[in-house]
């Protein structure tokens, strides 16, 4: 018994069940999984999330009062004379130190803290925004993956039936009961296949390098899963309509334009400051403290403050009405979503009912009918052809149906609170 084999084999097991076992590297991607990668790893997520922690971080210095400043200089210094340049020779002459402190209003000071507790509140809106929409176009893209596969297995299937369909043409050609012309037919049919596996397969790397935009390199795994839908409780959607992700941002837009306003205002309550000096004299003589009030005079604000309230406030109008044509707008696209949905619903279900059975049939009649005699091969690719346009369109149905269900979902059903 060779125990080195045995050994080597016994290590690929434990190392294969270990790598199943670390999260992430599963036999196959799961849509909950790629979702959760994919939140997990956006970079536009990171990004929306250091926008919130910068602006959770300038909240506090926002109410806080300006940094004081420290003045330097001299004072009644001669430029003639015998004291000419002298800071020892003249009782007036002085090295002077300050410190000044500027004063904002107390409403100014406030307005600047609302200001900046709505930046960070539309950050924390914009984050969940993006939040969404990563899911909601990861979602996509691992349907469009899916939808790929599918066909591509459908091929695997007709490849297997065009095999057959050749066997039997030889068989009946070897039996003296059909034209030897007939053996091309089902070559021909393989090679239009093929043409067409082409293009599916093309389609698969164009949908995997989409999903690998959003999961990195997990989007290589085999998929698993059905085709994904999240309900159709269109009055629940119609509730929430208001919540739309989209939307979510203008509460915070507008309580930052109210603070805008507000702080504008306080422009016409005057602002303040403060400042104290030291004044060394040299020469024996003695030294000196100066100390200071000042005070902004607005005394035109029709020139001034009122023209920038007036701005502030049309821009929160504007705000507003841009609000509503959103939400007209998302209105609108439920209502067509809405009725996509119920149209992909039938669409899919007709098929499976009806038009798929009777082409699976078609094809069982042209094939007998062959097999006896009555009918040409012809009859039969065509029908093959028929069905597999079929299959194809109950795949881009069934994707349809997902994307649609997708988007629904996200826009007014995976709401936060």
């Amino acid at each position: 018994m060779n125990y080195r084999i045995i050994g080597v084999r016994s290590a690929a097991a434990v190392l294969l069940v270990g790598l199943l076992a670390v999260p992430g590297l599963s036999a196959a991607l799961t849509l909950e999984e790629a979702l959760r990668i994919a939140e997990r790893e956006a970079p536009s997520l990171a990004a929306r999330n250091a926008d919130l922690l910068a602006a959770q971080s300038s909240i506090g210095p926002a109410g806080e009062l300006p940094d004081p400043k420290v003045t330097l200089g001299l004072q009644s210094v001669p430029i003639e004379g015998e004291a000419r340049l002298r800071l020892d020779a003249e009782p007036m002459t002085m090295q002077m130190v300050g410190l000044m402190q500027e004063v904002p209003n107390r409403a100014k000071r406030r307005a600047r803290v609302q200001t900046a507790e709505a930046t960070a509140a539309l950050a924390h809106a914009q984050q969940t925004v993006e939040r969404i929409n990563i899911r909601q176009l990861t979602a996509q893209a691992w349907i469009d993956a899916m939808a790929a596969e599918q066909k591509l297995k459908i091929f695997k299937q007709l490849y297997a039936e065009n095999q057959l369909l050749s066997q039997a043409v030889q068989a009946r050609i070897a039996g003296g009961r059909g034209l030897t012309a007939d053996s091309l037919l089902p070559r021909q049919e393989a090679a239009q296949l093929a043409e067409q596996q082409d293009l599916l397969e093309r389609d698969q790397a164009i949908a995997r390098a989409g999903l690998r935009r959003w999961i990195g390199e997990a989007a290589s795994t085999p998929l698993d899963g059905n085709w994904p839908t999240w309900g159709d409780d269109i009055d629940l959607y119609r509730h929430n309509l208001n919540r739309h992700p989209e939307l979510m941002a203008f509460g915070p837009m507008s309580d930052r334009a109210e603070a805008k306003i507000a702080e504008t205002v306080s422009d016409k309550r005057p602002d303040w400051g403060w400042g104290a000096e030291y004044q060394r004299r040299g020469g024996g003589f003695g030294d000196m403290v100066s100390v200071s009030v000042s005070f902004d005079l607005p005394v035109f604000p029709g020139s001034r403050q009122e023209p920038r309230i007036a701005a502030e406030r049309a821009r929160l109008a504007g705000l507003h009405a841009e609000q509503q044509a959103m939400l007209r707008l998302y209105e609108q696209q439920l209502a067509e979503d809405a009725a996509d949905l119920q149209r992909l619903k039938q669409a899919v279900s007709r098929l499976d009912e009806t038009l798929l059975p009777l082409a699976e049939e078609k094809i069982r009649l042209a094939t007998a009918d062959y097999r006896s005699g009555k009918g040409e091969l012809t009859s039969v690719i065509d029908a093959r052809e028929a069905l597999v346009t079929l299959r194809m369109r109950r795949v881009d149905l069934s994707r349809d149906h997902s994307l649609v269900s997708a988007r629904l979902y996200f826009a007014f059903g995976d709401i936060q609170p």
